[in-house]
C-alpha cells in the first residue's frame, strides 16, 4: 500500500471533499502524508537544497569526517571485522530557530532559510485548519493549542508516529532539511475534551496527559528507546 500523496491545490476546488478525506485517513491510518502542489515553488526549494549542500561542504564536512563515529567505522572496515554500529547518533545537524544566532558563513544561506521558513509556517497553519475542520473543531484550535496560549494551551494530536530508520552508507552523504511546527514547550498534549464522549481509566492510561517541554527533555536521552518510556517520563513529570 502507498504513502498517501495529496494534491494540496485541489482543496479548494471541485475536490475539496475528497482531499479532506484523503487528509484524514492519512492522519488517522498513517500518522503522515506526502503533499504535492503545496504552494512552496520549486525555485525556492532548489535553492534551498543548494545553499544546504553548500554550507555542508563549506563548514561542517571536515570536522564530521574526523568524528570518533567515522573513525571507528573505517577502523571496522580495515579490520572486516563483521561487527556493525547500530543505534547511535549517525548524523551532523544544526537547528535554526527563529530566537537563536545562525553561525553560517555560507553565502545566501540565511536569507534562503528564512525565506523557506516563512513558507513553511504559512503551509502548516493551512494544514491544521484542514485537520481543525476534519476534527469538527473551532478555526485555529489546533494552532492556539501549539501556541500555549491562554488557559486553552492543550494541543490535540489526531496523527500517530511510526517507527523509522536510516541505514549509513558509506559512498556519499544523505541531506535530510527536516522542519517541524512544535508545541509551545509549555503546551498540555492531550486529546480535545470536545473529541472525548466520556473520560474513563482506559482513556486515560492510552493518552495520557503530558507537557511537551517535559517531553523533549527526555527525548536525547531515549533516542533509540522505544517511544513509550519518553511518554511516561514525561507524564511522570506533571
Amino acid at each position: 500500500m502507498a504513502i498517501p500523496v495529496i494534491d494540496f491545490s485541489k482543496l479548494n476546488g471541485e475536490e475539496r471533499a475528497k482531499v479532506m478525506a484523503q487528509i484524514a485517513n492519512g492522519c488517522e491510518e498513517w500518522g503522515f502524508f506526502q503533499l504535492v502542489n503545496h504552494g512552496i515553488s520549486e525555485e525556492l526549494l532548489e535553492r534551498v537544497k543548494k545553499v544546504s549542500s553548500q554550507c555542508y561542504k563549506m563548514e561542517r564536512e571536515e570536522g564530521f569526517k574526523n568524528s570518533r563515529l567515522v573513525r571507528k567505522l573505517n577502523d571496522l572496515m580495515e579490520n572486516k571485522s563483521g561487527d556493525k554500529l547500530e543505534n547511535v547518533d549517525w548524523e551532523d545537524v544544526f537547528t535554526l530557530l527563529d530566537d537563536n544566532e545562525w553561525q553560517t558563513q555560507t553565502p545566501g544561506f540565511k536569507e534562503t532559510m528564512v525565506e523557506y521558513r516563512s513558507e513553511l509556517k504559512k503551509l502548516a497553519v493551512k494544514v491544521m485548519e484542514v485537520m481543525d475542520e476534519n476534527l469538527g473543531l473551532p478555526k485555529g484550535y489546533i494552532k492556539k493549542a501549539f501556541n500555549g496560549g491562554d488557559d486553552e494551551d492543550t494541543a490535540f494530536f489526531g496523527t500517530k508516529s511510526v517507527w523509522h530508520r536510516v541505514l549509513a552508507k558509506t559512498d556519499g552523504n544523505r541531506r535530510s532539511i527536516a522542519s517541524f511546527y512544535n508545541p509551545s514547550l509549555k503546551a498540555t498534549i492531550a486529546p480535545a475534551p470536545q473529541l472525548v464522549e466520556e473520560v474513563n481509566q482506559e482513556a486515560v492510561q492510552a493518552y495520557p496527559k503530558f507537557v511537551f517541554g517535559d517531553y523533549m527533555s527526555v527525548y536525547a536521552d531515549q533516542k533509540f528507546l522505544p517511544k513509550e518510556p519518553r511518554f511516561q517520563a514525561a507524564v511522570r513529570a506533571m
